[in-house]
């Protein structure tokens, strides 16, 4: 029998601790999934007329990066349709990009921006500031944790606004001294009343946008990645790329069990398991136990600086629980974002207590900060460590200055994101950027995460140093770490027989390289199912 499909390079990388004879150097794909491995003279009676042969001289084949932690649609959307605030440092920057685009649309038109540094402000967040510069301008910007908005007076007039409001999470809308609305609005019940405000998306453009960022994120890489989400319209969205075309990558989608929610919400979650298309499907539940430390609203066991950062997102834990052991006796497996220690304790007390889902882990998203105590728990119960280490290499700064460090402390920054000892402690650790939270360009994250601070700083101080990992660990983080945590251990994470012909052809082995030398190294070509899709002139960027 002829393979559909001959991939021919320098050297294979499998990252599971077990490397492949020294010559193997090509990988022989039958209906999307790998038939043989072995070297290109080996594999020649696999050749037919119909095969085709794509050969990278040089190069090296890596199993399928994959991003455990990303928000495709609605960050796609935030992008395609507003100010990119990632370079502003000061107030007068984020100024100086609305004022750009506050030329172009009418007066009256909304402006939205993403990747706003809280640190800009001069104490709390307020989007009084923008009265006197866009008088009558409706902005709302999202700050960089995705989990608050600054919006401007125009704005807490338009969608009434009060201070007085109410929600079932840990929500709210900050208000002065004189108790009226300042525009800081906190955590995703609150911002929801800012989003029923924005203008209409018509699917097709949100699609443009879906589109354009996978393909972006391909070119660094990756094959597939986790939403850890599922709202309007992602379906519609999804389902439009398919009839247009393909989806760049393979997408596993985990829908958002709203804090306090009711069993209601969770049947109707639930009942969306197995939705699917050729490259994308729902599987696993993602709940908030907290929120951030950023805004005060992590769950750390005892208050910040600021009396904060002491509650759940859940008032009712109970609620969590009960959540939690609903989707677990239905075999879904769930996703726990927990930032604070008191967050990550409950969490792991909680799937201790319910017990394995079935096909996939447990999980839980950031861990931001957790005492020696709980290093251990992630393995003892079958539990992924799921991080973003970008976070604190780019949200935070080795000297303490940053809003993160100052609010929660330096006994606890110092266990801040402990990829080291969750590693040494025997966990799966599976890593993942939060896109567009962090850059989603692979090849950044994972030489971030060797050497803990930006890539492209070299006097910037490293954050935490001691939890830096190698750069084999980085990339199995994102290959075999990633396949275990949805579940896929047998068919994803690996270039053998049997396996899906998911596969990411880099210009040099990334193994051999420096980690400042990653972001530049070329994806040739990423293959999905045995499809490949050529990419001639991949540059070091962010997506």
């Amino acid at each position: 029998m002829h393979a559909d499909v001959l991939v021919l390079a320098h050297h294979i990388e499998h990252l599971t601790g077990e490397p492949p004879a020294p010559s193997a150097n090509a990988v022989a794909i039958t209906d999307g999934r790998i038939v043989a491995v072995g070297t290109a003279s080996g594999l020649e009676p696999l050749r037919g007329p119909g095969t085709a042969v794509h050969t990278f001289p040089g190069a090296t084949l890596l199993p399928g990066l994959t991003d455990v932690h990303a928000h495709p649609v609605w960050g796609s959307i935030s992008i395609g349709s507003g100010v990119d605030l990632s370079a502003a440092s000061t107030l007068e920057q984020v100024h100086a990009l609305l004022a750009e685009a506050a030329d172009a649309p009418a007066a009256d038109e909304w402006i939205t921006g993403y990747d706003l540094d809280v640190n800009v402000f001069d104490g709390d967040p307020a989007g009084t500031v923008f009265a006197e510069r866009f008088p009558g301008r409706p902005i709302s910007l999202m700050t960089r944790d995705a989990h608050a908005l600054v919006v401007s007076p125009r704005v807490v007039e338009l969608v009434g606004l009060t201070g007085r409001e109410t929600f079932t999470d840990a929500s709210s809308v900050e208000v002065g001294p004189d108790g009226r609305p300042t525009g800081f609005v906190v955590e995703l019940q609150a911002m929801d009343l800012v989003f029923d405000h924005y203008p209409d998306v018509p699917v097709d453009t949100a699609a443009s946008y879906v589109r354009h960022q996978l393909e972006q994120l391909a070119r660094g890489g990756l094959t597939a990645l986790h939403a850890l989400d599922f709202s309007d319209p992602s379906e519609a969205v999804y389902r439009h790329i398919e009839e247009h075309g393909e989806l760049p990558l393979r997408i596993r989608c985990s829908p958002l069990v709203p804090a306090d929610s009711t069993p209601d919400v969770w049947r109707h979650v639930a009942g969306l398991q197995g939705r699917r298309g050729r490259r994308w499907h729902v599987e696993g539940a993602k709940f908030m136990l907290d929120g951030t430390a950023d805004n005060g609203t992590a769950w750390f066991d005892r208050p910040d600086i600021h009396g904060e950062n002491r509650e759940p997102l859940w008032r009712d834990v109970e609620a969590y629980r009960e959540a939690m052991r609903f989707f677990t006796g239905l075999g879904i497996p769930t996703a726990t974002h927990a930032i604070g220690d008191q967050a990550v304790r409950f969490a792991l007390d909680v799937i201790e207590e319910v017990g394995p889902a079935g096909r996939a882990p447990h999980r839980v998203e950031h861990i931001e900060s957790i005492p020696d105590d709980l290093l251990g728990r992630f393995a003892e119960l079958g539990v992924v460590a799921s991080l973003q280490p970008v976070h604190g290499t780019r949200h935070t700064r080795a000297d303490g200055t940053d809003n993160w460090s100052r609010r929660i402390g330096p006994d606890r920054v110092a266990h801040g994101w402990r990829t080291r000892d969750l590693l040494d402690h025997g966990a799966v650790v599976a890593l993942g950027s939060d896109w567009p939270i962090g850059p989603g360009d692979p090849r950044i994250g994972l030489a971030d995460c060797q050497l803990r601070r930006p890539v492209e700083e070299s006097g910037a101080a490293p954050v935490q140093p001691g939890q830096a990992v190698t750069a084999r660990e980085a990339y199995a983080g994102m290959t075999s770490a990633a396949a275990y945590a949805a579940g896929a251990s047998a068919e994803l994470g690996r270039i053998a027989p049997g396996f899906l012909a998911d596969l990411t052809v880099f210009a040099a082995n990334p193994l051999d390289l420096a980690p400042e030398a990653q972001p530049g190294n070329a994806v040739l070509a990423t293959i999905v199912g045995g499809t490949v899709q050529l990419h001639p002139d991949t540059v070091k960027g962010r997506p």
